[in-house]
């Protein structure tokens, strides 16, 4: 029998942990500690993502990956039993708390302190990734519980005393609360220096977001659950799947929900006839390099002479300046009420004709005076929810009862990924997107290129992976992607919007010269220890590419650039 290479194991296992992952939603339940639970927690551990570390050590608890998942996991996820995944999306009169994670846009209501509830509106990619992270909890859970009692049966001295300290009430006083930390990395089986940086991230996201209970309080009710399921089955955490929600997966409610809000501003504004340029983006880039400069000098009354991250640098505590400037010169806001989670900007550069622009940006000022384009800023999609939201978006719209075209010139995606060949703060350019585990590929011509760029960050180009989960990557299957189709990093959404943009083509409902323009700034990479996304936000390194690359994208949405046919 033909041995598998690890790569080709980690491919199995993604597989696998999907078709489960179906599974359970066609069956409507399943419980951690059960067969099903056990089978998606065997994927996990055979795929050992890079992202959670330790997490096969049984010796010790992943703290990285602890932190990485409660930021995206809503506060109390650790206390509850029953955890309903549904797509109604009807809490928001309810008497229910809603609660949303720190590092994700997801609708979570807590019915009870043992039972949360998750609203689905992004798509399957929301699901592969709240079980991924509630499988990867339970293992960690798991291993708690094996630190609560000795070789006799006994709690031990330091369960008891991280009971204490977690379900006390009072503050605990310097000394008192460095015992505790010593005594908490015992039962984690890290070094107190370990524990103590993670106490202190979970401590400063607690007090500043209030979204997590702290560490203590996380460590003790995770290994408590598992200590009551050990004393009656019907302790054990149970997740429901609703009949709803696998009903709606594909059907595109929310997408053209979305959609259709953003259609009905542009034709109230009178813009739905004009040329559009789509950008996924964050919201604050092509506010700050469009509106930015004018909007410090209206400020200052004086000149900025600075480069261009000096200005963005100065910016960052004026925000509200530049909104209502933005505001007062053709900006508008588009708050979603679909359940997407997918704000948008509206730009009218009508009103750009006599603003000045940052001199270091280069664009024509004929071109938005005789075409006047409309900017659509468009915040990150999640996933497979990319393809949904774009295919909507493209769609035609209708008016007096008549089907019209959208006038889309180009669509921009900016992001975040990780990089393969290179380091935290590069470019990639994508010529391709393979989406893992399936055999679509998509190949566009890219209107970014890296001559398009100064030397001051290194740029990569060639093909991106579209993965399922950002959660599910290993060194091994990276590597043979990069290997077999010379990758140069990962993302979630590219692969999708690409899929969306070539059906819209297909069908007629753009033009197949429209501009695709693909960019992302390596946040992490993955094959490197302590580069992950585990290990942290990037910080300041984010600036330069984030916004070397939002000035290219105007620089070509501003400038003629069409090619004189041959």
């Amino acid at each position: 029998m033909h041995d598998l290479t690890k790569a080709q194991q980690a491919r199995i296992s993604v597989q696998s942990f999907k078709t489960i992952a179906h599974a359970l939603a066609l069956r409507g339940f399943y419980r951690p500690s059960e067969k099903m639970g056990q089978s998606l927690a065997e994927c996990l551990a055979n795929l050992s993502p890079e992202i959670y570390g330790s997490m096969n050590d049984s010796r010790i608890v992943e703290l990285n990956g602890l932190e990485y998942v409660i930021d995206r996991l809503p506060r109390g996820i650790e206390e509850c039993t029953r955890i309903i995944l549904t797509e109604e999306e009807q809490f928001g009169n309810s008497v229910f708390e809603k609660v949303e994670p720190l590092k994700r846009r997801r609708s979570c209501y807590q019915i009870n302190n043992k039972e949360m509830c998750f609203a689905i509106t992004r798509g399957l990619s929301e699901i592969y990734d709240i079980l991924t992270h509630l499988t990867f909890l339970d293992i960690e859970a798991r291993k708690i519980y094996k630190r609560i009692k000795d070789e006799a049966g006994d709690k031990t001295l330091e369960w008891k005393e991280l009971e204490k300290t977690a379900t006390a009430d009072a503050v605990l006083e310097k000394g008192t609360l460095e015992q505790a930390i010593w005594n908490l990395s015992i039962v984690l089986g890290r070094s107190y220096f370990e524990t103590r940086k993670s106490y202190d991230y979970f401590e400063s996201n607690k007090i500043k977001h209030k979204s997590n209970n702290g560490l203590f309080s996380l460590i003790y009710h995770l290994g408590k659950r598992i200590e009551d399921e050990m004393e009656s089955k019907d302790n054990a955490q149970i997740i429901y799947l609703t009949p709803s929600l696998m009903s709606v997966i594909g059907h595109q409610k929310y997408g053209k929900n979305w959609a259709d809000d953003i259609k009905a501003k542009l034709h109230k504004l009178g813009l739905i006839t004009r040329p559009l340029h789509i950008i996924s983006a964050n919201l604050h880039s092509i506010l700050n390099l469009v509106y930015g400069f004018s909007a410090i000098k209206a400020d200052q009354r004086g000149n900025f002479n600075g480069n261009i991250y000096d200005l963005v640098q100065l910016l960052r505590n004026r925000g509200n300046v530049v909104l209502e400037y933005a505001k007062q010169n053709g900006l508008y806001e588009i708050l979603d009420k679909s359940g997407t989670h997918i704000d948008c900007q509206l730009i009218d550069t009508s009103y750009l004709e006599s603003m000045a622009f940052y001199p270091e940006i280069n664009i024509d000022p004929e071109l938005i005076k005789k075409e006047k384009p409309v900017l659509l800023v468009m915040d990150y999609a999640f996933g497979t929810q990319a393809f949904e939201v774009m295919d909507s978006l493209l769609n035609p719209y209708l008016s007096d009862n008549n089907s019209n075209l959208m006038n889309v010139i180009s669509v921009s995606v900016m992001g975040k990924a990780g990089i393969l060949p290179g380091n935290k703060g590069d470019i990639m350019l994508a010529t391709a997107h393979v989406i893992e585990g399936s055999s679509d590929n998509y190949i566009f011509e890219n209107d970014l290129q890296k001559s398009d760029f100064n030397n001051e960050i290194d740029i990569y180009t060639g093909p991106m992976i579209t993965v399922l989960g950002t959660s599910l990557q290993n060194r091994d299957m990276l590597e043979r992607f990069q290997a077999s189709w010379n990758t140069i990093g990962l993302e979630m959404e590219g692969g999708h919007y690409q899929r969306a943009i070539n059906a819209a083509i297909i069908k007629g409902h753009i033009s197949n010269k429209i501009k695709v323009r693909y960019a992302y700034y390596a946040s992490d990479n993955p094959m490197i220890s302590g580069q992950t996304l585990a290990a942290g936000e990037m910080g300041d390194e984010g600036i330069k590419p984030t916004y070397m690359v939002t000035k290219v994208i105007l620089e070509k949405i501003f400038q003629n650039n069409e090619k004189e046919e041959e």
